[in-house]
């Protein structure tokens, strides 16, 4: 099936990840085939601190709330609460229960310390680009809102706000309405379309609009970590609102909009985030890839939307790099050896336990196709051999033990 595939590989690391660009990604994305597999994020934290020490990367963004992340970030660049420990930060700044996993603390216990006789731009920064989400609820857009409405009210002329915070509180109403867990599945029970809803989408794109027209303004009268919330802010309020509402959403169409709103509102943080400067964005593969996502739930015919990678790459193009995790066993979850002529079984019968592969080459050296593998765990998503060519490099690993 193929020539040598010993000749598309190399070794992991900062300067052979180097090897598959003409230059710099300003984001290079690092997917990873399922979640909180230990190996796979101790290999993560290898590559970033490689890629700190040697490729000027400041920054690193995972798949998780955008809002908590920013508690992370305090912690790392000490910005934060002085009383605030590592315990409370893994707890509080991690959405998804994923504060839980060793190697994000290791994580952030390393970047706290390599920025603690650092300052400024040479200090490490920490991000979460995902929304405020969990597989079955979204958050309230209280705190967001709150904070951007608090925002301009400490600094432009109050006679331009769209409305005063006390109005904003009673629109909001509990938070409890807006965090349903049952409204993922059944949309009647979601507040996203209500009369409240809907005059809060206004005032956040009111709230936005004053932002963006007072943005000399607001520039000089923050500091620049000030200003970056205060967009994020915004980005997440327009967002989150937008995804309640869809969740309300009755048509064949309400799914595919959730998956699509989830995404944009990646896209939004990572290019935010590509302002700043070169870094390393972590997700799964699904998110990160450039050509188009699908996914089966439920009672659903396939899904198809554009993920944040597709998004990301269309506005950045050379500048975005994707770096697909693949791996050979999860045995712990019956996921054993591959099949022998699909790509992860072309890989598999390499010597090395963990390469790095040019994907596009290899895709070159095939002949052919090779079929899709089939997980036995649906927690592990194997590698699209059609995505091969808009792949730019494949990180392997054959064995992922037991954790």
């Amino acid at each position: 099936m193929v020539t040598d595939i010993q000749e598309t590989t190399l070794p992991i690391d900062s300067p052979a990840v180097g090897r598959l660009f003409t230059s710099r990604p300003r984001l290079l994305a690092l997917g990873e085939p399922t979640h909180g597999a230990d190996r796979l994020l101790v290999l993560r934290n290898e590559l970033f601190r490689q890629l700190v020490e040697q490729e000027g990367y400041r920054t690193i963004a995972l798949e998780i709330d955008c809002v908590r992340g920013s508690l992370v970030d305090d912690y790392v660049t000490g910005a934060g609460d002085a009383d605030a420990g590592l315990d409370e930060v893994m707890e509080r700044g991690f959405s998804h229960e994923w504060g839980a996993f060793g190697a994000n603390r290791e994580l952030v216990r390393w970047m706290r310390a390599y920025n603690e006789d650092r300052s400024g731009d040479d200090r490490l920064r920490f991000a979460g680009f995902d929304g405020p989400l969990e597989s079955t609820a979204a958050a309230s857009p209280r705190q967001v809102l709150t904070a951007l409405h608090d925002f301009l009210a400490d600094r432009v002329d109050p006679a331009l706000l769209p409305c005063t915070a006390e109005v904003l509180d009673g629109l909001l109403g509990p938070d409890d309405r807006w965090t349903e867990p049952a409204a993922m599945t059944d949309p009647a029970r979601s507040v996203g379309r209500s009369a409240q809803a809907r005059e809060l989408r206004l005032l956040a794109d009111d709230l936005v609009a004053l932002l963006d027209a007072q943005t000399p303004r607001l520039i000089a009268a923050s500091a620049p970590d000030e200003w970056d919330r205060a967009r994020l802010y915004g980005r997440t309020a327009t967002g989150l609102l937008r995804y309640h509402f869809w969740m309300a959403d009755t048509s064949p169409s309400r799914m595919t909009w959730l998956l699509g709103v989830r995404d944009a509102m990646m896209a939004a943080n990572l290019l935010a985030l590509a302002e700043r400067g070169p870094t390393l964005v972590n997700a799964h593969n699904s998110h990160l890839r450039r050509g188009q996502s699908t996914l089966r739930m439920w009672d659903h015919p396939v899904l198809e939307w554009w993920g944040a990678g597709a998004l990301v790459s269309a506005r950045l193009g050379g500048e975005y790099g994707f770096l697909a995790t693949a791996v050979g066993t999860l045995r712990e979850q019956g996921v054993d050896a591959p099949p022998s002529d699909t790509v992860e079984g072309l890989l598999y019968a390499l010597p090395e336990d963990q390469v790095l592969v040019d994907a596009p080459r290899l895709a070159a050296e095939l002949d052919g196709t090779p079929p899709a593998r089939v997980s036995s765990w649906y927690g592990y998503a194997p590698l699209d051999p059609a995505d091969l060519p808009d792949v730019d490099g494949i990180v392997f690993v054959r064995d992922v033990p037991q954790q």
